[in-house]
């Protein structure tokens, strides 16, 4: 280690789940390029779950509704000041947050990614590069340090006994398997059930296995009923809706051999598994927080909720904008999903 670099450094991004895992290949390099750094990790509750037992990092949790109190015993959890705090969050709770981690060093984002005051809380930032994924954004925050990200790793903790559970919910019989996630955490971002049900038909039709998977909140249930409610071939459907821990679920995921979900936290658990996806995007733009590392079967509609609810092309909105309107789903249509279906199909069978 270079005398001048960090030797320890406390990353802040608290949420949500498909967020988090933009976090762990920057964990990699951290770790392969500051060997014996001391890492801690201010993350949220649910997050802390699903990461748990990731190597060489020590997490200290915060729950929102905890307010100042759980501000200042984030503080006390931390300990003595750290070299550098990387502030990878920007909503005006985790910048408010930041101020109780004493550091010497407090890098955020670009001003073009700055907002709600993240410019007060930092005293470095990030390069601006504009039109970029999320992840490499995030990945970005190695370059202060002195470091080049030189490969993109997940390393999501997943336990044997999680793999073992997820290979007993169906047999290895050779048959590929569509698993659908149906919901986002926003709601505008959701499809609808009965397109659903006409995509799963499809890929029944092709001798696919249908599996639904999902949380335990009312709309995951009412969703996933609708779904197999809506299908005309829902004998044999697997329906896993609320079923899984966090810990099941990146193992559950890596099962599929198609993932179709509306842009939520699955859809890049998925990704960091291995598993490719079929991502429906309207509200949200593919190229910033789809799918990292394939997007050729994800359903692209961004650019016609632009001009539709914007009125402009997705090229002359902020990189980032969420078109998050009422109807703004109805643009993927059926049509849309199976073909980037297909796609999947005939590309596997090649």
């Amino acid at each position: 280690m270079q005398a001048d670099a960090p030797r320890s450094i406390c990353l802040l991004r608290l949420s949500a789940l498909g967020d988090v895992t933009h976090v762990l290949p920057l964990v990699r390099t951290l770790r392969d390029g500051l060997p014996g750094v001391a890492l801690t990790w201010i993350i949220g509750k649910g997050e802390r779950r699903l990461l748990d037992g990731l190597p060489g990092v020590r997490f200290v949790e915060y729950d929102k509704r905890s307010g100042l109190a759980g501000m200042r015993a984030v503080r006390s959890a931390v300990g003595q000041r750290v070299d550098a705090l990387l502030q990878l969050q920007v909503s005006a709770r985790a910048n408010l947050l930041s101020a109780f981690v004493p550091a010497r060093r407090r890098i955020g984002y670009d001003r073009s990614r700055s907002k709600e005051g993240h410019g007060l809380f930092i005293n470095e930032r990030i390069p601006d590069r504009p039109g970029i994924h999320v992840l490499d954004a995030i990945g970005s925050f190695c370059e202060p340090l002195g470091l080049v990200r030189e490969c993109i790793a997940w390393d999501l903790p997943v336990p044997d006994e999680a793999h073992a559970w997820a290979r007993a919910q169906w047999p290895d019989d050779g048959r590929r398997v569509l698993m659908i996630s149906p919901c986002s955490s926003h709601a505008l971002r959701n499809w609808h059930a009965e397109r659903y049900a006409a995509l799963a038909d499809h890929a029944a039709s092709q001798g696919w296995r249908i599996v639904l998977c999902g949380g335990r909140s009312a709309l995951e249930r009412d969703t996933g009923d609708a779904i197999v409610a809506a299908m005309a071939r829902r004998d044999g459907v697997l329906d896993l809706i609320g079923k899984d821990t966090l810990k099941q679920l990146p193992a559950l995921l890596a099962r599929a051999d198609l993932l179709v979900t509306p842009d939520s936290g699955p859809m890049h658990i998925a990704n960091a598994m291995g598993t490719k996806v079929l991502g429906l995007h309207a509200a949200t733009n593919p190229h910033r927080s789809g799918p990292y590392s394939d997007r050729r079967f994800c359903v692209d509609r961004y650019d016609d909720a632009a001009r539709r609810y914007r009125g402009r092309p997705a090229s002359e909105l902020k990189w980032g904008t969420r078109i998050e309107a009422e109807g703004v789903m109805d643009l993927v249509t059926v049509e849309d999903a199976v073909a980037a279906f297909e796609r999947y199909r005939v590309l596997a069978a090649g």
